[in-house]
């Protein structure tokens, strides 16, 4: 499948700001499942900065741009080719060992209840594959999607408490989940072309891998209860969604943020 990608984010200010930086993570990841054809990633008005591929192998390139200035827009636009590796992340090049995403964060921490559904979930299971599934599965059916329900910093307890919530919501709760099985998790931002029967949601979207001996990383998206395939396009990782986020930023001045959004894919068979 081929994927074609057009997303801007605006950044507006109520006051006039004396410049900006930004961390970009927008770049497709390098592995067996996708080939970059075209991609483009640009800050209006904005100078590139350096860029550098972390040890998780994902790129990251700096912005700058120069005040006074009321927004910033970064546009990203490109085609990725992609195959579907039933969620394998196979071929990707990285340092970071996989037990280093053993490690808890406030929005990943595992309290009570996340803890039992994860026992629960994997009892009777086989190996670590399967109990993965068996989350993934039990996270779908404890936390419903619904937009606009969470927030940007609710917390994997809090949506399960809640019991509704949107994929961010449904990655922290799987990798809450995993970490108490001892299986290393860690938090995948992303796109995902939706059919336009309504299928899949999120052109923006976030998901989870989880990290099976034997097989290396592996995508789960409990959101809609799949492994990540050719309709998915890997762009960075990370412990959470903030440590994940495409774009990291400061604006120097007392001015209000506001932020919009666009995402449109489109997507041939080939």
């Amino acid at each position: 499948m081929i994927v074609t990608v057009n997303h801007t984010t605006t950044y507006h200010y109520d006051a006039v700001m004396r410049g900006a930086v930004q961390s970009l993570r927008l770049f497709p990841s390098q592995f067996d499942g996708q080939k970059t054809l075209e991609w483009s990633v640009e800050v209006a008005n904005g100078i590139r900065g350096g860029a550098f591929r972390d040890g998780a192998g994902d790129r990251v390139e700096g912005w700058s741009v120069r005040g006074p200035l009321s927004e910033v827009s970064v546009i990203v636009s490109g085609r990725v080719e992609t195959k579907d590796l039933t969620g394998v992340l196979r071929g990707h090049r990285e340092i970071v060992v996989p037990e280093a995403y053993l490690r808890e964060t406030t929005p990943t921490r595992a309290n009570v209840a996340l803890a039992d559904l994860a026992r629960s979930a994997a009892a009777g299971g086989g190996n670590a594959l399967e109990r993965a599934h068996r989350l993934s599965e039990a996270i779908a059916g404890a936390i419903v999607y619904r937009p606009g329900v969470t927030h940007a910093h609710t917390t994997a307890a809090e949506a399960l408490e809640l019991g509704e919530g949107v994929c961010q919501d449904h990655a922290h709760a799987l990798i809450a989940c995993a970490r108490v099985l001892d299986l290393p998790a860690r938090y995948i931002s992303g796109y995902l072309y939706a059919t336009e029967d309504g299928s899949m949601h999120e052109a923006a979207h976030a998901w989870a891998e989880i990290f099976v001996e034997g097989l290396g990383w592996v995508g789960f998206d409990a959101a809609n209860t799949c492994c990540s395939d050719e309709r998915y396009i890997r762009l960075g990782s990370g412990f959470d969604a903030q440590d994940a986020a495409p774009i990291r930023g400061i604006a120097q001045g007392i001015g209000a943020e506001t932020m919009d959004v666009t995402v449109a894919l489109g997507a041939t068979q080939q």
